[in-house]
């Protein structure tokens, strides 16, 4: 057996939006439930927030230039709804849609192939005030945001996810209560599970 890699095996690196992003109130971005979680005192060590994170959102060209130095050939990174669209329905935010535009022409650019995921845990904080994952509205509304992202981005990006790790959604967010939102109820955490796969 061989310990080497195929010349066409593809490294590359992998993000999740309110882990790098920051800029948590800029350019119309709306507030998710880590937003709301972060900074309920308690439940993250020593309060720390993504409100600057890594700064990607102002640095992200400096961020694809080091993934091209790295040699990487693919970066994985998730959209934040609530900066595409704030309150989770209604009108799209271009500001946040320019913003992943350029991020995938970065990209493409620089021969870093794109593979991007629609929903890594940042539920827009509107959309939980009326039960978040629980209510089946918001696999409807998830439907609306992922056909409008597809329309923006599916002429570049080939490869896409619809959700990462959807049991830490369901159960680490609504069953332990160890993410947001924070809940701590069984049959709700069975409707989030139930509904997610629906949405996927």
């Amino acid at each position: 057996m061989s310990s080497h890699f195929p010349e066409d095996f593809t490294w590359g690196t992998a993000t999740a939006s309110y882990q790098i992003e920051g800029a948590f109130d800029v350019d119309g971005r709306g507030a998710s439930i880590w937003d709301t979680f972060s900074k309920t005192p308690g439940k993250v060590v020593n309060g720390d927030t993504g409100d600057q994170a890594c700064d990607h959102y102002n640095r992200f060209d400096e961020d694809i230039a080091i993934m091209k130095d790295l040699g990487v050939s693919a970066y994985r990174f998730s959209i934040a709804w609530p900066r595409v669209q704030p309150g989770g329905s209604g009108a799209f935010n271009q500001k946040g849609i320019d913003f992943y535009n350029r991020l995938i022409d970065g990209l493409l650019e620089r021969g870093i192939e794109p593979n991007l995921t629609l929903y890594h845990w940042d539920l827009p904080s509107e959309l939980q005030k009326i039960g978040g994952w629980a209510n089946p509205k918001v696999v409807d509304l998830y439907a609306e945001y992922a056909g409008e992202m597809s329309r923006q981005f599916g002429d570049r990006v080939k490869y896409w996810a619809t959700f990462n790790e959807a049991w830490c959604v369901a159960w680490l967010g609504n069953l332990t209560g160890e993410h947001a939102p924070a809940i701590r109820d069984f049959p709700t955490a069975v409707k989030v599970a139930h509904q997610l796969v629906r949405a996927h």
